[in-house]
């Protein structure tokens, strides 16, 4: 009987696989929740629009 070398081949495509896709949440996880992230730029638009609303009300 021939040893099967395919199945250790898709093992490791698999195993690199699931690497890459971690590096890539971790990124991504990053991005939203750091200094300069997603989420933060949203909330200081939301101040910015809101401040200016009040300011236009105004005059």
């Amino acid at each position: 009987m021939k040893p099967n070398k395919e199945k250790g081949i898709t093992l490791i495509a698999l195993v690199i696989t699931i690497i890459v896709l971690l590096i890539l949440a971790g990124v991504a996880i990053a991005t939203l929740t750091g200094d300069n992230g997603v989420l933060t730029k949203a909330v200081s638009a939301k101040e910015k629009t809101e401040t200016a609303r009040e300011t236009e009300e105004k005059n």
